[in-house]
């Protein structure tokens, strides 16, 4: 597509610029005193994913006034708006928020446009560490302007797993994601987790780690910019359960290709060990 194309450089440029000035004010809250709401039991919002989403979509509206606009804060106010063909921008202003509260350094920005409901920009900024992570659709993936891609592994015992537990504290899905960590475990090398659904994508696509999944997100605003990294950075993005990725799920993996088919034998055998 001609759009894609010639205007996806453009719409990088202008997304890199929004998330290195949206990461100036994730900096600087960083090292400062937070004040904290609780969005649920565990899910925490803070003045600066406010201030972030704020800054990011009147940024993206002064440049691009005719695309529409989804974004994690707005979304919790007034529910996620429909996702349409139009070229959408799809915003998480603070990926990581538990993290930027206790000062782990595993946070981020993640934008991603969507055009014909298709990722086809992602930028994923981690401030703190200064890791930029860009793709265009057909364009390959980076690092800091450097080429990445996904880790060769194919072997499952040999591969670093990353999942999240999530937001939910009720004892039935404690119960099933533990299980289902349980079972992976005998499977894999080890299990990490960072804590930003974003950056787990991002860490696919460079290679640290070789396997992807999480039940039960936030929304697209969680996966819009990564997803579009591990593709170009030579990765699959999938359903954990095996079928086609959909954005609007609140369900993702992703590995190589190499892995793709081992690792969803591996999550359905730790769906059916689940009791």
């Amino acid at each position: 597509m001609a759009e894609n194309g010639s205007f996806a450089s453009e719409y990088l440029a202008v997304a890199v610029e929004a998330a290195k000035s949206a990461g100036e004010i994730i900096r600087s809250g960083f090292y400062q005193t937070k004040n904290v709401e609780h969005k649920g039991q565990v899910d925490l919002v803070t003045e600066t994913d406010k201030a972030c989403e704020d800054h990011i979509f009147n940024y993206l509206k002064k440049h691009f006034p005719d695309h529409k606009l989804i974004g994690e804060e707005t979304s919790a106010a007034n529910g996620t708006a429909e996702l349409t063909d139009d070229p959408t921008w799809i915003v998480d202003p603070l990926d990581g928020t538990t993290n930027f509260v206790h000062g782990f350094p595993f946070v981020c920005v993640s934008i991603g446009l969507t055009i014909g409901k298709v990722p086809t920009v992602g930028v994923v900024y981690n401030p703190i560490i200064n890791e930029m992570f860009t793709g265009i659709r057909g364009q390959g993936a980076f690092l800091n302007g450097n080429p990445i891609k996904v880790s060769p592994q194919s072997e499952l015992m040999k591969s670093l797993l990353a999942t999240e537990v999530g937001t939910k504290r009720d004892k039935l899905t404690v119960g099933a994601t533990t299980n289902r960590i349980n079972s992976l475990l005998f499977k894999v090398r080890s299990l990490r987790m960072s804590g930003s659904c974003a950056l787990n994508l991002c860490g696919i696509a460079c290679g640290r780690i070789d396997l992807f999944y999480e039940l039960g997100f936030g929304g697209p605003w969680d996966v819009a910019g990564g997803v579009v990294i591990v593709q170009e950075a030579g990765g699959v993005v999938f359903d954990p359960s095996g079928g086609d990725f959909d954005l609007m799920s609140q369900k993702v993996a992703a590995s190589n290709t190499h892995l793709k088919n081992l690792f969803i034998d591996a999550l359905k055998e730790a769906e059916e060990t689940n009791p």
